[in-house]
């Protein structure tokens, strides 16, 4: 069950991260301490191939040694109170007197890799975090943030991240970890997730990346075992379905659509991928029933309601469709896309006046945006006649 939750600051134990105490509520902690021979059992048990997965958090000899280098020389404590340790154990992690880690987006690695690069994302850094505080006898486990999703475009890719964290303790006194360089913000929604699950989801994670980086069949097989391993997790299925539809694969991708409905009916990205794929194969009324079903089920996603907005205005329904754009620009205006779209419809009805208005706007946040430079090149034209937009091939989750 999601903890809601009520934040604590408390002094940070290192200038970009902090240990928060949290007052949860009701929660049921995953299982933790998975080992790499009971992650290759379950693989196993699942059908996936004990070459093609690995325990992301594993330490190797050379972690332990520098962690009781570390220890040696006073900068992670041995003994004292559990938080006292892990504060410790934050602040050698990411000051330059220890490891020195510096946050980077879209870098999801192992523990060790993570070691060696001295760069990772908050579900890397998490898995680094959460090793070696196991190695000192403090039982850390993972947390999902329900409340700090982004939203990210990637050439004609669209990723939803969301924020991972660890935690330490009973449920009722729970401490959380914040690994932030950005501002401070206050965690609404936390839900514990077994190892099994952080397992799926830095391979969710790695294959989304790999799909960005137009390797398809690379992250086909990372998918796979993300979905293998917990069919309950909607992103994994999602990145699937995108992979296989990049692959040419409609049938699997609508399936594997479908699997990240039934896994969590409130995952927009499904509807939305759903919807866009049923539409290319001439389902529309299905597809724009999704599409209604997936707005309702609620989201911040701008591009959520540029596509509801695409929709309308490609069937003449321009007042709904400038809702529908109106409703992004409210919720993201420093995005040139909505002012882009909302310039498509000015031209849609015949008033280029309004529409080189909204391309100014849309130019002054970003001159390089597809949806801009369309809109500039049907001004030029001279051009009222409204094609449809650029559609995005997927959204990612990771």
């Amino acid at each position: 069950m999601d903890s809601p939750v009520r934040r604590y600051r408390t002094p940070a134990a290192a200038a970009v991260a902090a240990l928060a105490l949290l007052a949860a509520g009701c929660a049921t902690a995953g299982r933790r301490g998975l080992t790499g021979d009971e992650l290759a059992r379950l693989a196993a048990e699942r059908g996936v191939p004990v070459s093609r997965v690995e325990l992301p958090f594993a330490l190797d000899d050379e972690m332990r040694a520098w962690l009781r280098e570390q220890q040696q020389a006073g900068r992670v404590q041995r003994a004292g109170p559990a938080l006292r340790r892990l504060g410790s154990l934050l602040h050698a992690l990411v000051h330059e007197q220890g490891l020195g880690i510096d946050y980077q987006a879209g870098n999801t690695g192992t523990a060790a890799e993570v070691f060696r690069s001295r760069e990772a994302n908050c579900l890397s850094f998490t898995q680094i975090f959460v090793a070696f505080a196991r190695e000192m006898g403090v039982d850390a486990f993972f947390l999902a943030v329900q409340d700090l999703d982004s939203y990210e475009r990637l050439g004609d890719l669209v990723r939803l991240s969301s924020h991972v964290t660890a935690g330490f303790g009973p449920l009722h006194d729970l401490q959380v970890l914040e690994f932030n360089l950005g501002p401070q913000v206050d965690y609404d929604l936390v839900r514990p997730v077994s190892d099994l699950t952080a397992v799926a989801m830095f391979y969710s994670n790695r294959g989304a990346e790999l799909l960005a980086d137009g390797k398809p069949g690379e992250a086909l097989e990372a998918l796979d075992v993300a979905a293998a391993l917990d069919p309950d997790l909607s992103g994994a299925w999602i990145n699937l379905g995108v992979a296989r539809r990049r692959s040419g694969d409609h049938r699997g991708a609508e399936a594997a659509y479908r699997r990240a409905l039934e896994a969590d009916p409130r995952a927009t990205s499904a509807y939305q991928n759903l919807a866009a794929l049923l539409q290319l194969r001439g389902h529309r009324d299905e597809a724009e029933e999704l599409l209604r079903l997936g707005a309702r089920a609620g989201t911040r996603n701008p591009f959520a309601y540029l596509e509801l907005g695409d929709l309308s205005l490609s069937r003449g329904r321009l007042d709904e469709a400038r809702r529908m754009y109106r409703k992004a620009l409210r919720l993201h205006g420093d995005r040139p896309e909505p002012y882009a779209a909302l310039g498509l419809a000015a031209l849609a009805a015949d008033d280029p006046a309004a529409a080189r208005r909204w391309l100014a706007k849309a130019r002054r946040r970003d001159p390089d945006d597809e949806r801009v430079r369309l809109l500039a090149a049907r001004l030029a034209e001279g051009n009222g006649r409204l094609s449809p937009a650029p559609s995005l091939t997927g959204r990612l989750e990771g």
